[in-house]
């Protein structure tokens, strides 16, 4: 199988995730510019894109935004994947959140990098039209009070399976009426301007699902976790209902990090403009290995050395 090949090819096994909307920061990705492939890659974008990702990203008020805000962590991302690779780094599994199954799936080889930037650019737009919602995370929680709000208020959803740390999401008045019946010793609005991982995204991510059935992919170089319904993926087929399906569903990253662990998986590797993943998996999985690329620096530096599955 394609996971044995691959298992066999590396010296040890490990599983590269992306994290997604919420990665994000100011100047992320702007030591990048200091490499040649870089500096060339951010031309290829704009030329996509008709705007600069490396200003954009200087710009706090544009990086709030979902219009720019998926465009630039799948460049950043990517970058970051093939800069690995071009050290001889490879994974032996990809997996990402949300947005960031875009770059897992690009570093998997299912697509090329413009081909890629296409459908981000698509998805951003459509979900820029989608009407506006909002996104809590909620801190300390009693699980009971949680899920009774919920039920009792209608246009809101958990998004995602964190035991922790709650993500809930639905229209703006409704997260409103629902943050009067819950208690948490934190509650810290998220930086989304939509409804994201709801039912309410079902039309937008109708409309995007037939942008993905006319985009060919490639047979995939290694396997992809899915982190709605955990599952390893293998089939470009399942992997474009993953990625309709993710749009409109919660994440279940912490069922993900617990399948991680049982195909064997010894090291995990956040490639992210900055650590998004890393702390939570280290609560579900704390048997594994971890360490965050972020910059040129983490590329070469010799913690990473360390840790990266070399070809």
């Amino acid at each position: 199988m394609m996971q044995d090949l691959y298992i066999q090819r590396n010296k040890s096994n490990s599983v590269w995730v992306f994290p997604g909307h919420g990665s994000q920061k100011q100047g992320m990705g702007l030591d990048l510019l200091a490499h040649p492939f870089a500096r060339d890659r951010f031309q290829q974008a704009q030329e996509i894109l008709g705007w600069s990702v490396p200003e954009v990203c200087q710009s706090q008020d544009q990086l709030s935004r979902t219009l720019y805000i998926q465009p630039c962590l799948y460049v950043v991302e990517t970058l970051l994947a093939d800069l690995m690779k071009r050290e001889g780094y490879f994974p032996s599994v990809v997996a990402g959140y949300s947005l960031g199954e875009y770059a897992a799936v690009y570093a998997a080889g299912a697509f090329d990098f413009a081909t890629g930037l296409r459908l981000i650019e698509r998805r951003a737009e459509l979900m820029n039209r989608a009407p506006k919602g909002k996104m809590v995370a909620l801190v300390g929680f009693k699980q009971e009070q949680l899920e009774g709000a919920i039920d009792r208020t209608p246009d809101v959803w958990r998004a995602n399976d964190d035991s922790r740390v709650a993500i809930v999401s639905g229209t703006c008045e409704a997260i409103e009426i629902f943050l009067t019946q819950v208690t948490a010793k934190r509650i810290i609005p998220l930086n989304a301007d939509g409804a994201f991982h709801t039912p309410l995204m079902k039309p937008v991510a109708s409309e995007f699902e037939q942008v993905l059935e006319s985009t060919p992919f490639n047979p995939l170089q290694v396997p992809v976790l899915s982190s709605t319904k955990p599952e390893l993926i293998v089939e470009t087929a399942q992997l474009k209902k993953s990625l309709i399906r993710q749009m409109s569903e919660p994440v279940n990253w912490r069922a993900t990090s617990l399948l991680i662990a049982q195909q064997g998986m010894e090291e995990v590797i956040e490639i992210t403009p900055q650590k998004e993943l890393v702390g939570q998996m280290k609560r579900i999985c704390p048997e594994l290995s971890f360490e965050v690329v972020s910059n040129l620096e983490a590329i070469a530096g010799k913690n990473t050395a360390k840790v990266l599955t070399a070809a």
